[in-house]
């Protein structure tokens, strides 16, 4: 980005750092073609070590989180607002469970309950023989149970670990350095604790622990309890379940109370300690665990595992739970959506946040039942999901929903089909309008360059086309995931076994979607094992995963613990503090530059800075998604209004986008002059050959804003905007501020930061303008 391999880090350290070029470690007066630059580069925080690959199994926890944010732009409201907070984190803590339980039906039932109870099984599974012994210690049912728990606790403490680790090295950034006056303004963004969210994370922390480790509590005990509650059970151990299973009951009353008191404080940085009970809260649940333990392994006469474990019935409930809790998020986002102006409504109707929690419950589902799967296939292989064999399989639930991928991938399809000939239609379309683009080339019409431009151009319209898309797949979802619930509930077997005596087509419809869903959960949790393998020993691949994150981890964690850290708490601190502190020390101006994601970042930074620092900040954004993407699925936060305040905050900013971008775009904040938006920048930048190109012009996309020489001129003139010269409304914006601190009246410095992708160019002070400021 600085064009210097041997660039030198000025700041920062190995995670986030800014970093100035060689040749620029000493200050100079501004160059409108070569000022001085920083790059603050961030992709550390996103695809830094390869534990990050991990990350692809927090998929959905980031996919509910992000929801949160997704929320209809309503003032006031705050009762509604506090509902979708409410539903959102029931939501996410629905997940936890989920996680959990897959994992427990992969230890606990499929190897301790049913494997071990089935001698064709355990003769394969020569690692754990020893379980399956005829007499052995380990062969009562309860043991196994206990033992087999070991992995489940193991990956609740390993979440735990993670989000306490993360939670120090992200949420604990310093606040602005000087707080605005207004509180923020009317931008939810400028907020002084919007980018420090340790109380909310820590709360929720122990809270989803505890619901980890409560889902285990559960299993332990329903296994036992089944034979204590049967005839010729032994009294004193069925009184001692039944006292634990109330102990573990008023746990998760506990939980839920923390869940629905969760609420973050964005007025001011959350620095409230957490009450004694929280902290508490997991270690009771863990001591509750251990109690369980000790109660499994005693010998109880008669007790022997057939079937699938008793616990499996909690899947139907668990998966009728969220789609309830979908369904009241929707009727809230509804009546928020229709309380927003009309301007800041978003995407499909205010449902963007339902949409995207519902998808994350149902890509939860496909995970732990595509791992299930697998496990079930690898201990028995003559069977297939909940299909006959030596062992029942996973969870019945677990069947229908593998039945319902093969026709959501056929909606996927349909759709699929559709964007493609609309999109091919359009470039037809739009080629007689191609050459009009270029009025001052006189070069011939190329049928093949003009349909490559046209198609270009189409294919970057699909962006806008997505929500319908998405939606549609949702409701797709939505349906077959409540038919599937609906019939596991009702049968309580799979899908073949349930229509069996069903018309000879029916049947075998059933049948086949069975077997190939239960294929498509596996391979899909085996490609994202493979992923995350691939990233964790490549470092390009693991950036191509940190773009992912790039988006998905801008957001706080205000929803679930467990996601991946948001990087944002950490680099728009770095950001306001780099600018703020440099105008403290220097008096001086600042172009901020960014590209892409970048973009979100700077407007991000600029919102925390108080009024007189951001008179001396112009803020240049390119191939920007502020209002193509963020503005339209997060139109509380990015929305026409948040824009509009980020322009009546920020008098010098100017966009710039291209009509073959597919993500950025223009951000469409009107009635300004000059405007933000800059029309669309040709690409490519001659259509044929001639003296400044003989040869043809590439097509840039998205990519290489920096090199088109309009943003060398924007540039320019946002710098002379700031000093008040040609072109620029008003008087000097640092006049009204007064000489700031260590500023020589009449020298000021300026300087130049870019925000590129995932690195923000941040350029250091120029030593002055020859001849002051005029």
């Amino acid at each position: 980005m600085l064009g210097d391999p041997g660039a030198v880090r000025v700041t920062g350290d190995r995670t986030a750092a800014i970093h100035r070029a060689a040749e620029d470690l000493v200050d100079r007066p501004w160059d409108d073609e070569r000022p001085v630059r920083e790059a603050y580069t961030w992709s550390n925080l996103t695809s830094g070590n390869g534990a990050r690959a991990l990350w692809l199994l927090l998929l959905p926890f980031m996919i509910v989180n992000m929801a949160h944010w997704m929320r209809p732009a309503a003032p006031g409201h705050g009762r509604s607002h506090r509902w979708y907070d409410v539903l959102i984190r029931l939501t996410a803590l629905s997940l936890t469970v989920l996680l959990v339980a897959g994992a427990c039906v992969v230890t606990m039932d499929l190897l301790a309950w049913q494997c071990f109870a089935a001698p064709l099984c355990a003769e394969r599974s020569t690692w754990f023989r020893f379980l399956a012994e005829s007499g052995g210690w380990w062969s009562h049912p309860g043991r196994r149970l206990a033992l087999t728990s070991v992995l489940p606790v193991l990956l609740v403490g390993l979440l735990w670990w993670l989000s306490r680790r993360t939670w120090s090295a992200y949420e604990s950034a310093y606040p602005p350095v000087r707080l605005r006056a207004d509180g923020g303004g009317d931008a939810q963004l400028g907020l002084p604790g919007f980018w420090y969210g340790r109380g909310v994370v820590g709360r929720l922390r122990a809270a989803h622990t505890a619901a980890g480790l409560l889902t285990i509590v559960t299993v332990l005990l329903s296994g036992s309890l089944v034979r204590d509650l049967s005839p010729g059970g032994t009294r004193p151990l069925l009184v001692a379940g039944l006292v634990m299973a109330a102990a573990g009951a008023v746990l998760a009353a506990v939980v839920i109370r923390i869940v629905l008191r969760a609420g973050r404080t964005e007025i001011d940085r959350d620095v409230r300690p957490l009450p004694r009970y929280v902290t508490a809260l997991p270690v009771a649940c863990l001591v509750l665990l251990v109690l369980c333990l000790a109660h499994s392994m005693p010998v109880r006469t008669g007790f022997e595992s057939s079937g699938a474990h008793p616990a499996s019935w909690g899947f139907p409930i668990l998966t009728a739970v969220q789609l309830v809790l979908s369904v009241g998020l929707a009727a809230v986002a509804v009546r928020l959506h229709h309380a927003a102006p009309r301007t800041d409504r978003g995407v499909l109707g205010g449902l963007g946040g339902p949409a995207a929690a519902l998808l994350g419950c149902a890509l939860g589902g496909v995970l732990t039942g595509g791992v299930a799967a697998r496990f079930a296939g690898w201990l028995d292989p003559h069977s297939t999901l909940g299909g006959p064999g030596v062992l029942a399989g996973p969870p019945v639930l677990h069947s229908w929903q593998a039945a319902t991928l093969p026709t959501l991938l056929c909606v996927v399809a349909v759709l699929a089909l559709v964007v493609t000939v609309r999109t091919r239609l359009e470039g037809r379309r739009l080629t007689d309008g191609i050459l009009g683009h270029y009025p001052d080339e006189h070069s011939r019409p190329h049928e093949v360059r003009t349909t490559h431009l046209a198609s270009a151009v189409a294919r970057a319209r699909i962006t806008d086309r997505a929500p319908g898309m998405f939606g549609t797949v949702v409701v797709s979802s939505l349906l077959l995931g409540a038919g599937a619930a609906l019939g596991a509930g009702l049968t309580g077997a799979t899908p073949a076994l349930a229509v069996e005596e069903w018309p000879g087509p029916v049947a075998g419809f059933a049948a086949l979607s069975q077997a190939v869903g239960s294929w498509t959960m596996g391979i899909g949790v085996v490609v994202l094992v493979a992923m995350g393998r691939r990233a964790y020993r490549d470092p390009a691949a693991r950036r191509t995963v940190g773009i992912l994150w790039d988006v998905g981890t801008f957001w706080p964690r205000a929803a679930h613990p467990f996601a991946p850290p948001c990087y944002a708490e950490r680099a728009v601190p770095d950001l306001s503090w780099r600018m703020g502190t440099w105008v403290d020390l220097t008096g001086g101006r600042i172009v901020i530059s960014g590209h892409s994601q970048g973009s979100v970042l700077a407007a991000a930074a600029v919102w925390q800075l108080d009024a007189p620092t951001r008179s001396r900040v112009a803020l240049l954004t390119h191939g920007s998604p502020l209002h193509r993407l963020y503005g339209r699925w997060f139109p509380r936060y990015f929305g026409p209004t948040a824009l509009r305040s980020l322009r009546d905050d920020l008098r010098c900013w100017r966009n710039l986008w291209r009509e073959t971008d597919p993500i950025g775009g223009p951000v469409r904040v009107t009635g300004d002059d000059p405007p933000v938006d800059r029309g669309a920048l040709l690409d490519p930048r001659h259509y044929g050959r001639n003296l400044l190109s003989p040869l043809p012009a590439p097509l840039l996309g998205h990519g290489d804003y920096a090199d088109d020489p309009a943003y060398r001129r924007e540039r320019a003139r946002l710098h002379a905007l700031l000093l008040g010269g040609p072109g620029a409304p008003g008087t000097d914006p640092g006049s009204a501020s007064g000489t700031g601190p260590g500023e020589t009246p009449g020298v000021p410095p300026s300087r130049r930061a870019a925000v590129d992708g995932d690195a923000t160019v941040v350029p250091e002070p120029p030593g002055g303008r020859e001849g002051g400021n005029r």
